[in-house]
């Protein structure tokens, strides 16, 4: 197949950032402000729980709030790892690991002033967990509840200590922490009670305040310069990050000097963005995009030539050509350097003629072709070039004899259908949703999507695959607090995975980011949470 960049990017003369859009630059210049193009079509959510996926957390989740437990971000040669955040430790109780206690940080306050301790924790767990309380709030609710699957109960030991409990021993439990973040109640209830006068004047811990918020065109974070952590106080009076969805439109706004740094750039202006003195930085990220297949019955899926017919069919050295490079083939939902990788049987590669003896197997062919529809994004963060990549694998399939019909829809409408699974009564004639994956550490690469008891909407195993050994080697994982183990027994969840090719994978995401000339501090991690904070 003769792969054409130009023509599956499209047009590239299109117009930069409407002026109203951007600060003004009096003010750009009286101030020290950074003015961020971000691939989001709107704002995430500013409550306290981010939507638009994981991507969301470095504009609107680590900014103003904090999590109990946090992640490493300032490292850039290592994958981060595990550290306090608002709580200080977190121990599961020897005696019953189902309990764990978490001693919290002294002397924090929110925004509004008031004071953070163990009475703000169960409030904000109540926000999002259970539907009978007050302050319950549906929307932050859909973002956080499944990623804290194994939690079943909470309560406040004293003024500074929570435990909490989960569903069966769970090693990983910590893990699901660093997606749960703390907002005021104080300020809530100053606010009438009202979840969207909150969004619009948050308070939370975290390094910066909202100042301003202009839904789908952009957001104004201020220097919390009360901030309780010495080391992540912001450089920047004022972070402006600006909603860009087109590639183009960044790339343009950046070469204009109407931003100060982007995220995925257009690939194809990469050279002319280092031409002009920006800098391209990337970095190894714990992502995969995917297709992630449904397993219910009557699904074409279920039959594994054709899940290997489709992971065949594509030649993933293009699909990272059309990126500019800046992508890595994937071969199984993590790395090879991964130590869950394992030693999986099947190998995944480009071999078309395979891949049509397969289809051919299955009783189809280009002339008899499978039809099918899948859910796509039509971009945002972690989606990369969502449009350009699935049309071009769109094309790799329909030469082996798989039709694919693309139902694109914004990321948010994504992630829904997600959340709901495959077997939901709007997902009747999709087969296969396209949402990139973090896979950062094990229950996000893979006890979330294949352990049965995650199955959607419980978790976000949204193909309803359910497999006994597959579920008896993660609850052994959960149940060791050994790493070594814990690593043993994922890279044999892996292999399963790979060999019964579950999932369509196509490349990891370098997640790069294009800074102006006079950008500096900013330190890439191997994640997608990134900390804003550091940048000058």
């Amino acid at each position: 197949m003769t792969l054409s960049r130009r023509a599956l990017l499209g047009a590239t003369g299109l117009a930069a950032l409407p002026s109203g859009l951007i600060l003004p630059e009096a003010q750009a210049q009286s101030e020290r402000v950074l003015r961020y193009a971000i691939s989001m079509a709107d704002i995430p959510l500013t409550a306290g729980q981010p939507d638009r996926g994981a991507g969301a957390y470095q504009f609107t989740g680590h900014t103003i709030y904090d999590p109990l437990v946090a992640w490493e971000m300032d490292v850039a040669d290592r994958p981060g790892k595990l550290i306090p955040g608002l709580a200080t430790s977190w121990e599961a109780d020897p005696a019953d690991r189902r309990r764990w206690v978490l001693k919290l940080r002294e002397g924090v306050t929110f925004h509004d002033g008031s004071a953070f301790d163990a009475d703000a924790v169960i409030w904000n767990l109540e926000k999002v967990m259970n539907a009978q309380a007050p302050h319950f709030d549906q929307r932050q609710a859909a973002q956080v509840r499944p990623r804290l699957p194994s939690l079943a109960a909470w309560k406040k030991l004293d003024a500074m200590t929570v435990e909490l409990t989960t569903k069966a021993v769970d090693s990983l439990f910590p893990y699901q922490l660093l997606w749960f973040l703390v907002s005021s109640p104080a300020q809530y209830e100053k606010l009438g009670r009202s979840w969207d006068r909150f969004a619009a004047e948050p308070s939370g811990t975290g390094p910066f305040r909202l100042a301003r918020l202009v839904p789908r065109e952009r957001a104004e974070l201020v220097r919390n310069a009360a901030y309780w952590n010495p080391k992540r106080i912001p450089k920047l009076d004022r972070l402006v990050l600006v909603c860009a969805p087109d590639a183009v439109t960044r790339s343009n706004a950046l070469l204009s000097g109407q931003v100060d740094m982007i995220e995925t750039p257009a690939l194809d202006m990469v050279p002319q963005l280092r031409a002009a003195g920006n800098r391209v930085v990337e970095n190894v990220t714990p992502h995969v995009w995917n297709y992630h297949l449904s397993m219910l019955e009557g699904s074409p899926w279920r039959d594994l030539r054709l899940r290997q017919a489709a992971n065949l069919a594509i030649n993933r050295d293009e699909v990272v050509q059309l990126l500019g490079g800046l992508a890595k083939p994937a071969t199984g939902v993590v790395d090879p350097a991964s130590p869950w990788f394992g030693n999986p049987s099947f190998k995944v590669r480009h071999d078309p003629d395979e891949a049509r003896k397969l289809v051919r197997a299955a009783g189809f062919s280009p002339r008899n072709p499978l039809k099918t529809r899948f859910l796509i994004a039509t971009g945002g963060s972690g989606q990369m070039l969502s449009m350009p990549m699935n049309e071009y694998i769109q094309q790799a399939w329909k030469e082996i004899g798989i039709e694919v019909e693309f139902r694109p829809v914004e990321l948010e409408v994504l992630y829904t259908a997600w959340r709901n699974g495959a077997a939901h009564e709007s997902l009747r004639d999709v087969t296969a949703n396209n949402v990139a994956y973090v896979t950062s550490d094990p229950l996000y690469a893979l006890v979330r999507f294949f352990h049965s008891g995650q199955v959607a909407p419980t978790g976000v195993n949204w193909s309803h695959y359910k497999d006994a050994e597959t579920d008896g080697l993660i609850d052994q994982a959960v149940r060791s607090f050994d790493p070594a183990e814990q690593d043993r027994l994922m890279a044999r969840v892996h292999e399963r995975v790979v060999d019964q090719a579950l999932l369509v994978f196509v490349v990891h995401d370098t997640n790069p980011h294009v800074l102006g000339r006079n950008v500096r501090g900013y330190t890439q991690a191997q994640h997608w949470f990134q900390d804003l904070s550091t940048i000058s």
